[in-house]
């Protein structure tokens, strides 16, 4: 991928956007001079040294690569001709049959990274339609390996299901954590003692994983077998419908990510 490459960011003012574009600077994929990025009303405080625009259609012709970073709902009104460049969706939902029809390009891309992209540490699925060339995948592989790692799936429904399980992520460690500083302070702690303590416990636990590359059944299974404190924790929230929740929780993600790809 040459630092050469214009890329052009829809909806670069949003959070996402502007976290993807931060990590592919940071890992020296492209110059700021080359990135574009569309904004609705009020130009953001930001990439100073990038172009900025309120028109969408501009955007996407001064670049190679149009990245699409809105909602759903807001990406419906958006009529934007790609002239068959490649088109890199971030959204939810979006099939690639409708990017492919909305912004004339058969180069089109679906991918969904999440919230850790901000610091270089989301995951990220995707799957590129049949046009899509070896050069094109270069650049994504590239893109979003700056922002964390990344994995070519086989299908679309891979996508809408890693969705609720990768893409929504980072909420679901805040969850659980919500629910732990919760009860430390029902119990009487300090909220910020139950606050420190229960942040620690999350990021220390995803860098234990990460660090040794463990299955994490794997290390549920070391705890349970140790018969202490831990075990007995685990075994009472599974008997309280822990698994199932989860499970739950991700069906729900991926039946709302098929439901706003037949909306579009």
């Amino acid at each position: 991928m040459s630092v050469s490459l214009r890329i052009g960011i829809i909806g670069g003012g949003g959070w996402l956007g502007g976290a993807i574009a931060g990590s592919i600077i940071d890992a020296g994929l492209v110059n700021a001079r080359n990135l574009s990025f569309s904004y609705r009303s009020q130009r953001p405080d930001r990439f100073p040294n990038s172009f900025w625009t309120p028109d969408n259609q501009a955007l996407a012709d001064r670049s190679d690569v149009v990245l699409l970073s809105v909602r759903p709902d807001d990406w419906r009104p958006i009529d934007v001709d790609a002239g068959g460049k490649l088109v890199i969706s971030v959204m939810a939902g979006i099939g690639l049959d409708a990017l492919s029809q909305r912004h004339k390009t058969g180069r089109v891309v679906r991918a969904l990274p999440n919230a850790a992209a901000e610091v270089a540490k989301s995951y990220t699925p995707w799957i590129g339609a049949s046009d899509v060339t070896e050069d094109d995948r270069t650049v994504v592989r590239a893109i979003f390996d700056a922002c964390g790692s990344e994995d070519e799936v086989a299908k679309e429904s891979d996508v809408d299901y890693l969705t609720g399980l990768s893409g929504s992520g980072p909420a679901f460690p805040a969850l659980l954590a919500a629910a732990m500083m919760n009860d430390a302070v029902a119990r009487g702690l300090p909220a910020e003692i139950a606050r420190r303590a229960v942040n620690t416990v999350i990021s220390g636990a995803g860098r234990l994983l990460e660090r040794h590359g463990e299955n994490p059944d794997d290390v549920v299974q070391t705890f349970l077998d140790y018969r202490g404190t831990t075990a007995a924790a685990i075994e009472g929230m599974r008997a309280a419908g822990f698994d199932a929740s989860v499970a739950k929780g991700l069906s729900a993600a991926f039946e709302r990510s098929v439901s706003m790809g037949k909306a579009s």
